[in-house]
């Protein structure tokens, strides 16, 4: 990390990296983007997790310059570079942007396409920090091939290194690993983390993928339907979401209903203890599989096992419950005793209870 960025991250007055204020964007009549907010410190990766169509890839088309905000501000290092009528263009924002395919140069060597972007440097500065940025990608002796002749994983790091060349204030990656096979995704993003790590890279990694974004990122930025739904770590979102859908998007989650009165939550597994901040009435209640206990047939609500299946490193069970409209389907451990009749009940420490809500959420 440069001393800069260090002196940066130590002084709790200056601005964050990147600041998107109620940014929205329409296109015709649909609203792409509502009113979306968010930072980025120095040195940090933010991964903008949600579903196609959320908004996360116009997100990013904004912040780099490659479309304006219908209304709101987006600044860099406090600079506007968006909005009140200012345009700064995406080569003078300090934005550095790594397209899905990589969109690399065919008829330029490697060294060539990490050279792109630095012909302010000079012929001969040029070609000592592009090689510097392919050393740091592990790709130094592919300098002289060319883009046809790499893997899908090699060709993923030196689009990183060609992004990381000029040394952005913000790195922004669209669905970066979407194209790699399962075994040379994970090292590749391995490989990436470190990188952004050692260059001390402020990021933001756009992504689909939950597990993804758990690992790579600092904190979680979750959108739906071009809404932010909710920001912040890993561990707090997957711990507090804020609604049925930011649990959703960090987790395998079965909702049952129940309802809220004289200080308890009442589901067909068992009651609970109301949280403050649930009022009485209908209650959306939303389970992890650690929130659900399963046990012989006197321990907990009857249940009548439908389906046992092995799957793999897990026992599934499909369950009857009364008061369930749909069978409970539950992972259990490998060695779980056969039986016709077990007993369910609820962790109430890990269950996740909701206002009911008509409106999609």
């Amino acid at each position: 990390m440069s001393s800069r960025s260090m002196a940066e991250e130590s002084d709790p007055h200056a601005p964050p990296r990147l600041a998107v204020d109620a940014v929205s964007r329409r296109y015709g009549p649909a609203l792409a983007l509502d009113r979306v907010s968010l930072a980025l410190g120095a040195g940090e990766i933010l991964a903008v997790l949600g579903d196609s169509g959320c908004g996360k890839s116009t997100l990013l088309r904004l912040v780099s310059g490659l479309d304006e905000p219908d209304a709101g501000e987006i600044r860099v290092d406090g600079r506007l570079v968006a909005g009140r009528g200012r345009s700064v263009p995406p080569e003078a924002r300090g934005i550095g942007l790594m397209f899905q395919d990589y969109a690399l140069f065919p008829h330029l060597t490697v060294l060539a396409n990490v050279r792109f972007g630095l012909k302010r440097l000079g012929r001969d500065a040029s070609r000592r920090v592009a090689l510097e940025r392919l050393g740091e990608v592990g790709l130094a002796e592919r300098a002289e091939s060319y883009p046809a002749t790499l893997s899908g994983g090699e060709a993923q790091r030196v689009a990183l290194a060609r992004a990381l060349a000029p040394r952005p204030r913000v790195l922004l990656l669209d669905e970066p690993f979407s194209n790699l096979d399962a075994g040379t995704r994970e090292r590749v993003r391995a490989d990436t983390v470190r990188v952004l790590r050692q260059a001390g890279a402020s990021a933001i990694l756009v992504t689909h993928d939950a597990a993804e974004a758990v690992e790579v990122a600092d904190r979680i930025a979750l959108m739906r339907a071009g809404r932010l739904i909710q920001c912040g770590t890993a561990e707090a979102l997957y711990r507090a979401p804020a609604s049925p859908a930011a649990a959703r998007a960090l987790g395998e989650v079965i909702e049952i209903p129940g309802l809220a009165a004289e200080g308890l939550v009442e589901t067909p597994l068992g009651s609970l203890p109301r949280p403050a901040a649930i009022a009485d009435g209908a209650v959306r209640v939303c389970l992890r599989p650690e929130a659900i206990r399963v046990g012989p047939a006197g321990e907990g609500r009857p249940s009548r096992v439908l389906r046992r299946a092995f799957a793999g490193p897990a026992l599934r069970l499909d369950l009857a419950v009364d008061g369930l409209d749909a069978p409970l389907r539950l992972n259990l451990p490998p060695d779980t005793p056969a039986a016709d009749l077990v007993g369910v009940g609820l962790v109430a420490e890990r269950v996740l209870v909701f206002a009911d809500r008509s409106e999609a959420d």
